[in-house]
């Protein structure tokens, strides 16, 4: 290795050759991965819980994923689909379509990143209803776009400076940290009497268990109950699976959890295994109102990412990452459990199968009394010590794990051994 293939060298051609609105969490350069591990640039070895935020359930370069990946680049990388379409887009939305929790006829339409499925569903849900606004949560995530920024319901640091947004966006209380069910849907009902009337809501939009928000776990009484709101108005439910889906909570779609089934359901991240793909699912009646060339994309449907897809999918159905997910979890829970007997700044452990965060406040002083800086010594402890974890939460109080679904249990319990040390070096 030269000099300027370094860590600080390279450190040093960043800040220069990229804006500081694109930061990194590592002070060092990735070399190579392998399924839970990578090595740096100069041969030192992290367990990664952070999975690219989520897109690394099958871990790094899983070797079928890469192959299937490898006999697509030989054959053809890109047509356009909307111009001369392949087999391999169709067979994926086959698959996606019977593994929806959603009855009756469904199709699926493929984009690139998140943002992109999250702004489909909202294009799709006007088409259908014909009608503008659209309702989200606080704490939601839904990309960088202008209207994914408009639809999240968080402030620092993906809205600041950007603005104006979309009209016609408007935010309801999730129910968590202090918020109840009750409180949420009233905030629901006082806004059809002072906002918008229910007659002109194309979409509520809710992330069944929620992503960078804290890994909050929408109620099945919010869900059962924004269900009927949808059928009452004829309201379109859309689930964003893009962090929570595909394997993280025990079900290939978290949603799953609560009985309800949404109308649309957007999918990104670990839907490919590290490869850009997105999709929209939902009901066929509903996907078909856009008019021909409304949906799509240059890059939409990328076959190398649509083929990389159908192996991840083999993968989790032979593998049986699903309830790979539930156990690991369940590991994870059992520890940080443990811990918070003894450590009562860990306010609160929760999530589903092993879409996991323990959140950090001031021991008695209530559930808003957020501990940030003590989650981000635990997480600057770890880095030092070769685990890389992600945050998430008000200001950045809780912890999240997103570690590859097909991690060895050694690498797992080393991982584990090393948060239970950082834990409580940190308090």
């Amino acid at each position: 290795m030269n000099n300027e293939s370094s860590n600080a060298a390279l450190h040093a051609r960043r800040l220069a050759a990229t804006p500081r609105g694109t930061p990194a969490l590592a002070d060092f350069f990735v070399s190579r991965a392998r399924n839970a591990e990578l090595w740096d640039v100069h041969g030192r070895r992290f367990i990664d819980f952070a999975g690219g935020v989520g897109v690394l359930n099958t871990g790094h370069v899983h070797p079928e994923v890469t192959r299937a990946a490898q006999r697509q680049i030989e054959t053809f990388s890109h047509t356009c689909y909307s111009i001369v379409p392949y087999e391999g887009y169709v067979r994926l939305a086959e698959r996606l379509n019977a593994l929806a929790p959603i009855r009756g006829a469904k199709k699926t339409a493929f984009f690139t990143t998140g943002a992109e499925a999250v702004e489909n569903a909202v294009k799709v849900a006007r088409a259908h209803t014909g009608r503008s606004g659209v309702i989200a949560f606080t704490g939601g995530f839904h990309g960088r776009t202008m209207l994914g920024m408009a639809l999240t319901g968080k402030i620092a640091p993906y809205k600041i400076g950007f603005g104006p947004f979309p009209p016609e966006i408007f935010h309801v209380p999730f129910p968590s940290h202090g918020v109840s069910v009750e409180q949420a849907l009233a905030a629901l009902d006082q806004l059809f009497k002072c906002s918008i009337e229910p007659s002109r809501v194309a979409a509520i939009i809710v992330e069944p268990v929620q992503g960078e928000g804290g890994f909050n776990v929408a109620p099945d009484a919010l869900m059962r109950q924004l269900r009927q709101t949808c059928d009452q108005h004829g309201i379109v439910l859309i689930a964003d699976e893009v962090q929570a889906g595909f394997g993280r909570t025990g079900r290939w779609f978290s949603v799953e959890h609560s009985g309800v089934e949404p109308d649309l359901i957007t999918v990104a991240k670990s839907l490919a295994g590290g490869y850009p793909l997105s999709g929209l699912i939902g009901k066929a009646a509903i996907m078909d109102k856009a008019e021909p060339g409304g949906l799509g994309g240059t890059y939409a449907g990328n076959p190398v990412s649509i083929a990389a897809a159908l192996a991840v999918i083999d993968v989790i159905e032979r593998d049986g990452l699903l309830a790979r997910a539930d156990a690991l979890g369940a590991r994870l829970v059992s520890r940080l459990e443990a811990l918070q007997r003894e450590i009562p700044a860990i306010a609160e452990v929760r999530g589903r199968g092993s879409m996991i965060a323990a959140e950090f406040c001031t021991p008695g002083a209530g559930p808003t009394a957020f501990e940030a800086a003590y989650a981000k010594r635990v997480q600057q402890l770890a880095m030092a010590r070769g685990l890389i974890l992600l945050l998430c939460g008000p200001g950045g109080s809780a912890i999240r794990f997103l570690y590859p679904l097909t991690i060895e249990d050694s690498t797992f319990y080393e991982a584990l051994d090393i948060l239970d040390t950082c834990i409580r070096e940190a308090a």
